[in-house]
Formats: C-alpha cells, structure tokens, sequence
C-alpha cells in the first residue's frame, strides 16, 4: 500500500467520522440525504461480502467492518433515533434511488472483469458508488441547508476519491501491467460530480459567505 492509497483510505473515514459527529452531537440529521446512505450501504455489502471466504489483511478486514458497521449506524440515527429522525428532510429527499441501482446492475451484468456472481456484485459497487452522491447533492440543491460539517463531509468524501486516482496515477507507473480501466472510469465519473460542489465550496470560502449552490 502506497501513502496516496492510505491517505485516501483515511480522508474516507474521516468523512464518516464528522458525518457521525454531526448526527450525534446536533442530534440532527438535517440536510443529509438517506437515500445516498442507503445506496453507500449496498456498495459496501456488494463489495464486502468476500468477507466471509478471503482474507487479506487485518487492515482491509477492519476497514471494511468499519465502512459496514458505521453505514449501518447512520441508517439508523435516520430512521429509528426517536430524535434524529424527526429533523431528516423527508419531502425534500424524493430522488428515486432506483433510477440509480438499475442501471447501475444491468451495467455489471454487461460490462464486467469476469461474468461471475462475486465479480458482478463487486463491479456493480463501482458503478454504483459513481453516482451514489446525486441524491445527496440534489437535496443540498433543494434546500441549501448546508452547514459547516455537512460541507465538509462533502468535501472529505470528493477528497477521498481524488487521492485514489493521485493512488492509481502512481501505481501505473511503479507496478508492471496495472491496468484496472472499470476501476479507473467509475473513480473519474464520481470525481466528476464533485467538481461543482468544490467549485462553490471554496468560493464560499473564500469570500467568507455562507455555502449554498445553485438551484
């Protein structure tokens, strides 16, 4: 594992970690998209379950408990916590998630590594995963509710991903005949959908201005 593979690895949970904060120390789940979480719980369950028949490390066994585990916790603060639950932007959140997860399926069912139920599933959370943080944005569009830790989970979880493709830049030119282009695609489409938000981002915080993006 290379310092760009680590630093994303540790951008990602970091972003789950000041998603959690938020939940749990305003009690609010408010402006934050449960759509978008349910769909990230699919791509870890997809993507995960060669837990139960191989082993890779003790630091990829314990990532990925952690990734299932925090997922898991987050779905339910939104749906179950007497509090929490009350403050989730219901009528606002209505982006039809299986607009996503179909599409997303057929598309590992054409265009995998390996036509094999393992190989499927686990291209499938590429694909999904992509496109995985349209709800989320769609309701920031909706509502423009966005403050401080919502932004910066945001922002943190756009981070993670550019740190990956700086990974896989540097892994083409270290190691022999690395070539992963479903990998790579998927990560440049979901980087993509990020590129407005960091655009306002950083210009709200440059001008000092509250964040909000265009309607």
């Amino acid at each position: 594992m290379n310092i760009f593979r680590l630093a994303g690895d540790m951008t990602h949970l970091l972003s789950v970690v000041v998603l959690l904060l938020k939940i749990h120390a305003t009690r609010s789940c408010r402006g934050i998209s449960l759509k978008t979480q349910e769909l990230y719980a699919l791509v870890f369950l997809t993507r995960y379950i060669d837990l139960f028949f191989r082993y890779v490390s003790l630091y990829n066994t314990v990532m990925k408990l952690v990734f299932l585990g925090s997922s898991g916790t987050i779905i339910y603060y939104m749906r179950f916590h007497r509090v929490v639950r009350t403050t989730y932007d219901r009528e606002q959140d209505t982006f039809r998630a299986w607009f996503l997860i179909g599409p997303c399926l057929l598309l590992a069912l054409l265009i995998n590594g390996e036509f094999t139920p393992i190989e499927i599933l686990w291209t499938f959370s590429l694909y999904l995963e992509a496109v995985a943080i349209l709800p989320q944005l769609v309701l920031l569009q909706r509502t423009q509710n966005i403050d401080n830790l919502t932004g910066n989970y945001i922002l943190l979880l756009g981070a993670y991903r550019g740190l990956y493709i700086i990974n896989w830049i540097y892994r083409s030119f270290t190691e022999d005949n690395y070539r992963q282009w479903l990998v790579w695609i998927s990560g440049l489409v979901q980087t993509g959908l990020y590129a407005d938000f960091f655009y306002y981002y950083f210009k709200s915080w440059q001008n000092n201005e509250k964040l909000s993006l265009p309607q």
